[in-house]
């Protein structure tokens, strides 16, 4: 009598099956990892963006102390205005500052000097510009006590920026303002006080 050996599918057939798993396994791993990291890009970038958009509000608002250290005699003299921004809109609340251009030129033979009050509209006017240029959204409000010695006065600046929701709470912050569950609309502002 012949023993018959038991048949078993070739190896190659009972394989086929398990690494084509491996590779399903594998592919959803990688494409998870490629979301973490397409994630901490858009972090990165948000960053960088929002580091970006401070450091330009602290520039401009010591611009505007560097203008107010160098023009003393209309600052610190107890006559400074007390103003507010918004976009390229100067609203004087208190105080003698002019809107617009001065009708002086600092060193042009035959025309009148600039004075202090000439000097500080000029030099308000070209820091609304600039302020206009480089932040969105913005609004300043320049505060400045006049009975207080030293004058002392404070100049805020606030802007608009997207930031990237990195946990559960800014995501929240951005699902009930912009609609969307990355993105948050936010109104960062930035004080500098000053003695002129």
């Amino acid at each position: 009598m012949k023993t018959r050996a038991p048949s078993f599918p070739p190896p190659m057939l009972r394989a086929q099956g398990f690494t084509l798993v491996e590779v399903l396994v594998a592919l959803i791993v990688i494409a998870i990892g490629m979301l973490g990291i397409a994630k901490l890009q858009a972090l990165a970038l948000s960053s960088t963006g929002a580091a970006r958009m401070r450091s330009l509000a602290a520039i401009e608002a010591s611009s505007l102390a560097a203008a107010m250290h160098a023009n003393r005699g209309y600052w610190a003299a107890g006559t400074a205005p007390t103003f507010s921004v918004n976009g390229t809109a100067l609203a004087v609340t208190s105080g003698a500052l002019n809107a617009g251009a001065p009708a002086c030129t600092l060193g042009a033979p035959g025309v009148a000097p600039c004075t202090n009050q000439q000097l500080a509209s000029a030099d308000v006017q070209t820091w609304i510009t600039a302020l206009n240029t480089l932040l969105p959204a913005d609004t300043a409000t320049v505060t400045c006590a006049p009975a207080a010695i030293p004058v002392s006065c404070t100049i805020q600046i606030s802007w608009t920026e997207n930031v990237v929701g990195a946990n559960a709470q800014t995501a929240a912050v951005a699902a009930a303002t912009a609609g969307s569950t990355t993105v948050a609309l936010q109104n960062p502002t930035y004080t500098l006080y000053v003695v002129p």
